[in-house]
């Protein structure tokens, strides 16, 4: 572990700020033999529901000149399976990486649900709670559009836990300082900062969507500058952690997001294109800080020098 390179954000000690993105990197156990997951900060998991979810129709996953597209429809095998099976490979093979459990539910009740039930597994130290999906109760609205949808799943999954709750927020929100700091009076640790944004890609000879269910979230290159001013927006609304996502390719991008007020950064679409990456920003930041004489990296983190009027 290179301590120059260790972060802490709600209360935990990450080695480094590189985290792999909810739904890039399942339970960790599939990605164990492409990726030195051991080399990195983290990871947040796939999600998790109360009930298996079968998902979206196929093709769920369509690449554009843009970046990325999906539809996967938040398909898990449900809460009962998780703990079962992948917690405990958690718990038995990642010890440096600190994990968080992604969390997502059709009610607001279903996040504390979920939390409740997982809370006395070993194999990871705190949650996300995926406030960017739909409330069936509200006809599709997400979550985090809701002030009081927002605040029951949060005091929900409060009520049912005292690990960190990180709270992953919608680039698509109007006010998504208003929004954080609305988490943070319900009870969240941190926040994420972002989910994907809506969108669709046509198949132009058919005529038809790319993907099966129509409509998904961009993911890709073309988010960076997004994420990086949610991220900005965020810190200036709460004191508390931001994980920054958003179209990261290199330890510049993360030493963007870090400079703007992120603790730790998660990499989702570039990770799958090329599963070493992770590990090669990690080397990058290792070398960064040597080449500008910074002895911590968490020194940077909220250093942004706005421009003068």
């Amino acid at each position: 572990m290179n301590s120059a390179l260790a972060v802490t954000a709600a209360g935990l000690t990450f080695q480094n700020p590189i985290l792999l993105a909810a739904g890039t990197a399942a339970y960790g156990r599939e990605l164990a033999d492409v990726m030195p997951l051991e080399r990195l900060g983290g990871l947040v998991t796939k999600a998790v529901s109360p009930e298996p979810r079968a998902g979206a129709p196929a093709p769920r996953v369509a690449d554009f000149d843009g970046g990325m597209i999906n539809a996967v429809g938040l398909a898990n095998p449900g809460m009962e399976a998780v703990k079962r099976e992948d917690l405990p490979w958690l718990a038995a093979h990642l010890r440096a990486p600190r994990v968080l459990v992604n969390v997502v539910g059709n009610v607001a009740e279903d996040f504390g649900v979920v939390v409740a039930h997982l809370d006395d597994a070993a194999g990871f130290q705190g949650y996300e709670l995926n406030v960017s999906c739909p409330n069936v109760k509200q006809g599709g609205l997400e979550f985090g559009a809701d002030p009081g949808a927002l605040t029951a799943v949060i005091r929900g999954a409060r009520s049912a836990t005292t690990k960190p709750l990180f709270v992953k927020l919608s680039p698509t929100l109007p006010r998504i300082g208003d929004v954080a700091r609305r988490a943070v009076d319900a009870g969240a640790d941190g926040i994420t900062v972002i989910n994907t944004i809506p969108g669709m890609v046509v198949d132009v000879e058919r005529r038809a969507p790319m993907l099966g269910f129509g409509s998904g979230g961009v993911s890709g290159p073309g988010l960076l500058a997004v994420g990086v001013l949610a991220t900005w927006r965020v810190r200036q609304a709460v004191s508390v952690p931001i994980l920054g996502a958003g179209g990261v390719q290199q330890a510049s991008d993360v030493l963007q997001f870090l400079i703007a007020g992120a603790s730790a950064v998660a990499i989702g679409t570039a990770a799958l294109a090329d599963p070493k990456l992770p590990a090669r920003i990690v080397r990058d930041l290792e070398r960064w800080c040597a080449a500008h004489g910074v002895a911590r990296l968490a020194d940077i983190i909220g250093t942004l020098r706005w421009p003068s009027a």
